[in-house]
């Protein structure tokens, strides 16, 4: 608890090195023995120190109690704030009320401070992680702390990287406090997934490689006023080392793909000889991106599944799969982002997002085969298993953007067709695609990133084989 709570102080000194007045909130747990811990610190450094406790301090005990008399002896005073209104006072603030072991909302004395420090002007520091926020969902039930920092302790929570708790917790430090790899393997975790870990993974080409043992990747969409969506899914599959990619669509688009990528091949899907000779040559389909919602989609998303081949389905391909009940290919790769997700597994947004790990495994198991659950935070599961395969270290905000999952659709799509397993090109796709946004993001910004602003930095990260770890 000391280790914890010198971590802190010593994020929050680096952070806001002028800061003279702060203001801890304590609960009733650990997580409030840890913010007396910072109390006395700040109190013995100078500070003037505001420290507000939800419930009687008198009532904790072990550690929490031990640090609370540390404290005190300090010189830390302690108001008692139940009713939530007493005047915050710190230049920065504390979040040491509630921990990991929070399940569903607080209640409503801790609800009232937590919405009172959020209005404040004053940035809050959370201990372990934001107040309100559930460590193994990322999702906030009702009032939660949204964080300037949070300083996290021994292992990384996955509720503070994905769904809401990503959002939520600010700049995330990861303090280990000395302890050993011998505690972590008593608990299985989950892969934190980086492209730097994953690129040894990449394929590599023999010397006397040629075009047809690299793969040839299909891609099936690209209804009326929607073929930019399937020419980027091409251009990022064959940026990924896919020996051929042949683009079935809409006649009316063949020439702006061609004019834009001419190294694509792009078939009229109204030649339905050249198509089924197409078809029988794929050694992936790629088949969603564009491919819309009328009838003309649905056909052709029925003849990719036909093949049974090795298929990546995203966009409106989910919406056909949803819609038909149809049973996709084994080891397919699905990529929704959440609203696609709830219609396959017939929810709501609100339903994924409340435990998005448990519905990336649900998605798994609905369709035997490897899901991406998009998003902030994207996780990666396969069929059958009791935990997700890991979770995407990168990405940002900017990837809000349109023609984002047509580019990973094309990335994963394209990593298939040259034999890598599912769920080793789900999990290698996904960080290729998510560090090179945040490398464009950091040249362009968030607000302006666009889907193809990816590729050049796709280029430089296979060329180099290298990421950067986050």
């Amino acid at each position: 608890m000391r280790r914890a709570g010198q971590a802190v102080f010593d994020a929050l000194l680096d952070g806001f090195p002028s800061v003279s007045t702060l203001t801890v909130c304590c609960g009733r747990g650990n997580n409030a023995g840890d913010g007396y811990v910072i109390a006395g610190l700040a109190h013995r450094q100078g500070m003037r120190v505001q420290l507000l406790q939800i419930g009687d301090p008198d009532a904790l005990d072990g550690d929490a109690g031990i640090a609370r008399d540390e404290a005190l002896a300090a010189g830390v005073t302690v108001t008692r704030t139940d009713d939530g209104d007493t005047r915050i006072e710190g230049e920065v603030l504390v979040d040491a009320l509630l921990g990991t072991g929070i399940q569903g909302a607080p209640r409503k004395a801790y609800a009232r401070l937590i919405e009172r420090m959020n209005v404040c002007p004053s940035p809050t520091v959370a201990v372990d992680i934001p107040s309100g926020v559930a460590a193994d969902t990322g999702a906030a039930a009702g009032a939660a702390i949204r964080a300037h920092t949070t300083v996290t302790f021994i292992g990384r929570k996955i509720g503070l990287h994905t769904g809401a708790g990503k959002a939520l917790s600010g700049r995330v430090i990861f303090a280990r406090l000395g302890v050993g790899p011998e505690v972590h393997a008593q608990v299985p975790g989950v892969d934190w997934l980086t492209f730097d870990a994953l690129r040894r993974k990449l394929p590599v080409r023999d010397a006397d490689a040629y075009k047809q043992a690299l793969g040839h990747a299909v891609v099936i969409g690209g209804d009326r006023s929607m073929g930019g969506a399937v020419s980027m899914a091409a251009e990022a599959a064959l940026r990924c080392g896919v020996g051929m990619v042949t683009v079935i669509t809409r006649g009316e688009h063949r020439n702006a793909i061609l004019a834009r990528r001419p190294e694509a091949m792009v078939l009229d899907a109204s030649d339905a000889e050249l198509v089924e000779q197409v078809l029988a040559k794929a050694s992936v389909i790629i088949v969603g991106p564009g491919l819309g919602r009328r009838d003309w989609g649905e056909a052709f998303f029925g003849l990719a599944l036909e093949q049974q081949k090795p298929m990546l389905i995203d966009a409106d391909g989910l919406h056909w799969l949803a819609e038909t009940g149809a049973r996709p290919p084994a080891g397919v790769v699905i990529t929704p982002h959440a609203a696609e997700a709830a219609v396959i597994l017939g929810n709501s947004v609100a339903d994924v997002q409340s435990d998005r790990p448990a519905s990336a495994r649900a998605l798994a198991d609905a369709v035997d085969g490897v899901a991406v659950l998009k998003g902030a935070g994207t996780l990666i599961a396969e069929p059958g298993a009791t935990d997700v395969v890991g979770l995407c270290a990168h990405g940002n905000p900017g990837m809000a953007s349109a023609g984002m999952g047509d580019v990973l659709s094309g990335v994963i799509g394209g990593l298939l067709g040259q034999g890598v397993p599912p769920v080793t090109a789900a999990c290698l796709g996904v960080c290729l695609h998510s560090l090179a946004a945040d490398r464009a993001a950091g040249r362009l910004g968030e607000a302006s990133l666009l889907a193809t602003d990816l590729v050049p930095e796709m280029i430089e990260l296979l060329k180099t084989g290298r990421g950067q770890d986050c």
